[in-house]
């Protein structure tokens, strides 16, 4: 079992940054792959970016690469998402979700066992 918690969601200008953060809990949680989504009213659920349970591997859909970074603190059992340059069109509600495997690139969110509530992110043009 894994509770997960998202933070950090806000209002930012276009170009403007976030970091989400997501705390999470229950007993293996270290070992499991993270993933970050999101979704946009009227829209399926989009992978985001994941990471795997050392944190030496991480994926990232092509948008978001070069703008966005997954990583996480063991230690704190924390995942974050690191955000720059955004975009009107990253508007979205973000999730943290959990995969209870060690390794995994999956990008299907059906995948995922395990997610938090989300938190809402606004770019503004």
């Amino acid at each position: 079992q894994a509770q997960l918690v998202e933070s950090g969601g806000g209002l930012v200008q276009a170009g403007g940054s976030l970091r989400l953060s997501c705390a999470a809990s229950g007993r293996a949680v270290t070992t499991y792959t993270m993933g970050w989504f999101r979704q946009a009213p009227e829209k399926e659920r989009e992978f985001v970016a994941a990471i795997s349970s050392s944190g030496i591997s991480t994926y990232y859909a092509d948008s978001m690469k070069g703008r966005f970074t997954i990583s996480r603190d063991n230690a704190k059992n924390t995942v974050n998402l690191q955000m720059n340059s955004l975009k009107p069109e990253d508007t979205a509600v973000y999730y943290c979700a959990a995969k209870a495997v060690r390794y995994s690139d999956s990008r299907r969110p059906n995948e995922y066992d395990y997610w938090g509530q989300g938190t809402q992110v606004t770019v503004s043009s």
